[in-house]
């Protein structure tokens, strides 16, 4: 048996002339939390329509637990969708938002009651059922539309960034309870977000999408720690990234790249197609370590890589301390570390070394900004 619950194969999506998904291939196994994160406009709020049947892909097909749905209507998927804005009736109260859709699938009323009454405990909304939306918070609605999905026992459940109307504080709450939930009840998901750190926080995997296609899928940590190409690094946490030129015709163990400025970056030697004339080194900001100019350093046999600069700005973002250093040789790094270990901090004008582990260099792939 199949332990597939969505496939999409080549999946192509236009409007006019403009192709909005191309060529997209995806699976996701049972009871996994996918998340699409991507900027505004990469598809990925498309393909999530295209999945749900409220857009028909223009080429390819959507297989759902074997069954092709490609060609079938919204209400003959068996699809559980979550909003953004919760799409609750401020006339119903929270027993007859939920019993809703049940009444519409014609669900005995003993039935009804029973499945009403398990989502209110499993979401901790007992003592709620006879308010009105407008008497709820806004975590609160979250949850009523979450036991709404729930109560018609869906094969799948996708959320179209639901934490977006939510502050801050509430969104942490939020996705952990989500996370909590769809593990609890193992109902296969994808989670729609541009929030970077929501899709890491809540996902078993992640799918970056980019321009109408897949950049790269992986666990959190793959796509925070791995990045493939320049976009990833980028658009994924925050990346230093040098581009230089590898050092021929010397002895050089690790690998070696030189920037036109002439900083000399060591890195394990990569793989032979990402081994240019033109490379990009991306360096995460907390993998690199600041310290007086003046304190003396060791290279460990070639394992660390270290330059001279110039603090250009420091910033104190809560718990982290960000500095912005130019080095000598005129290539820049963001460097961040925990504010209460740091020390001494830095300030504009202090001349600082700057070191970071050989393996800490990321080789992204191309030599250029693709």
């Amino acid at each position: 048996m199949s332990m597939l619950d969505i496939e999409l194969k080549s999946v192509t999506k236009r409007f006019g002339k403009f192709e909005a998904i191309k060529n997209l291939n995806l699976e996701v196994e049972k009871g996994e939390l996918v998340s699409f994160l991507g900027p505004s406009g990469c598809g990925k709020t498309t393909t999530l329509r295209m999945i749900a049947g409220f857009e028909m892909p223009t080429q390819g097909e959507i297989i759902i637990q074997g069954e092709d749905v490609t060609h079938i209507p919204p209400n003959k998927r068996n699809i559980g969708m979550v909003f953004q804005s919760y799409a609750l009736f401020p006339h119903m109260t929270v027993f007859k938002n939920m019993a809703y859709g049940l009444k519409n699938h014609k669900v005995p009323k003993d039935e009804i009651k029973t499945r009403v009454n398990s989502a209110l405990e499993l979401l901790e909304l007992i003592g709620l059922e006879d308010r009105y939306p407008s008497q709820l918070s806004g975590g609160q609605q979250q949850r009523v539309a979450l036991a709404r999905v729930l109560v018609i026992q869906p094969r799948i459940m996708l959320f179209d960034e639901p934490l977006s109307n939510l502050d801050a504080k509430l969104r942490l709450q939020m996705r952990v309870e989500i996370r909590n939930l769809q593990k609890k009840v193992g109902i296969t998901s994808i989670f729609v977000t541009h929030d970077q750190e929501e899709a890491l926080a809540i996902a078993d995997r992640v799918v970056v999408m980019h321009e109408g296609g897949i950049e790269q899928i992986g666990s959190p940590s793959e796509i925070y720690d791995a990045p493939r190409t320049r976009f990833m690094a980028d658009f994924v946490g925050i990346a230093n990234i040098f581009e230089g030129k590898p050092v021929t015709g010397e002895e050089q163990s690790p690998f070696c790249v030189h920037t036109t400025g002439g900083l000399k970056i060591s890195l394990k030697e990569p793989d032979s197609t990402l081994a240019t004339d033109l490379m990009q080194i991306a360096v995460r900001p907390e993998n690199m370590t600041i310290c007086p100019a003046s304190e003396p350093r060791q290279d460990n046999g070639g394992a660390v890589n270290g330059a001279p600069g110039t603090v250009q700005n420091t910033l104190h973002m809560g718990p982290i301390i960000q500095y912005s250093v130019r080095f000598d040789t005129g290539d820049k790094a963001i460097v961040q570390c925990q504010y209460r270990l740091a020390n001494p901090t830095f300030k504009e004008g202090d001349r600082v070394w700057v070191h970071w582990p050989v393996e800490s260099c990321l080789c992204l792939k191309g030599g250029d900004d693709s």
